[in-house]
């Protein structure tokens, strides 16, 4: 059986765990991997990609930065999380503050150092991610407007990085972009309705704090309704092969969330919004491989003649 300490320790675990949101850490590898794959460096072998210690090593520096981004939102937010969300917040108080603090500089010194070793190009972007996450935690967060343009910008920077590396500047990778960057920006306004009740005790300005929820809902309804544009473009303009069932699918449950985002009133709702979008989100992770199947059986070949 568990001692006490045991038991304490592993509580810890859990909780860092929690705050880095480590549950995310496995998704966002497999878009970076998949993106690289199947959409920025598709004339490669898939073999080739996978094998590419430089890659590896940026997608790592990813995970790190990112998951200290986590915490330093998390030391932010303490006060408002202990309103929106109590039992996780007192699941993260279980990591004293300070000791959130060393791990967040800990896992940007190391990201730094790691993201040097393959180039001061390298080094100098994701000192500046690792800069502007925290701007976005400690000031621009609490603005509307600005702050849910800084999150999502965010967002997708990491794959920025990897689209740097690979040196690939088709239009149809910014077609993707510009589709992912809609549906987190949705989300991040979503979640400024679902924690409405945080923000006006933190005097956090979102758009449903400064404007009303109504205006919130429009721009909302605004945005979905503008993901038709890159979809058109996707599918119209360049071969996605199979993924364009993905986006004919995802349409579909955009403009039923609309219906859903106006009888929406409570945060349960909001909630369940919140979650349709993550859910389009990570689906389109996997979706991906539709681009081209043929590459994961050719890699599947390649692989037992190893």
């Amino acid at each position: 059986m568990l001692t006490r300490k045991s038991k304490l320790t592993l509580m810890k675990i859990l909780s860092l765990f929690s705050v880095v949101r480590g549950y995310n850490i496995p998704i966002i590898v497999l878009a970076q991997y998949l993106s690289s794959i199947f959409i920025l460096a598709k004339d490669e072998r898939a073999l080739d990609v996978i094998l590419d210690w430089r890659l590896f090593i940026l997608v790592f520096v990813s995970t790190l930065t990112i998951a200290s981004g986590y915490i330093i939102n998390n030391f932010y937010d303490a006060q408002k999380d202990l309103i929106n969300r109590p039992n996780k917040s007192m699941l993260d108080r279980l990591v004293s503050q300070q000791t959130k603090l060393k791990v967040y500089f800990g896992l940007n010194f190391l990201a730094t150092g790691l993201a040097y070793s393959i180039s001061w190009r390298a080094a100098f972007f994701f000192a500046v991610y690792i800069f502007l996450i925290w701007f976005y935690s400690h000031k621009l967060k609490k603005y509307p407007i600005v702050g849910n343009l800084t999150a999502s910008v965010l967002a997708v920077m990491p794959f920025f990085g990897i689209l740097l590396y690979f040196k690939n500047f088709y239009h149809v990778i910014f077609a993707h972009a510009g589709f992912l960057f809609l549906l987190i920006l949705i989300r991040e306004m979503i979640k400024d309705l679902e924690n409405i009740k945080g923000d006006l005790a933190s005097d956090y300005q979102t758009i449903p704090v400064r404007f009303g929820t109504n205006v919130s809902k429009k721009m909302i309804t605004a945005l979905t309704i503008a993901t038709v544009i890159p979809v058109f473009i996707l599918v119209e303009k360049y071969d996605v092969g199979y993924m364009d069932i993905y986006f004919y699918i995802a349409l579909i449950i955009l403009m039923y969330f609309i219906r859903l985002l106006w009888k929406s009133e409570t945060r349960e709702e909001y909630v369940q919004l919140h979650i349709i979008l993550k859910t389009l989100i990570v689906a389109g992770v996997f979706c991906i491989v539709l681009i081209d199947p043929t590459v994961l059986v050719n890699g599947k070949k390649l692989l037992a003649g190893l």
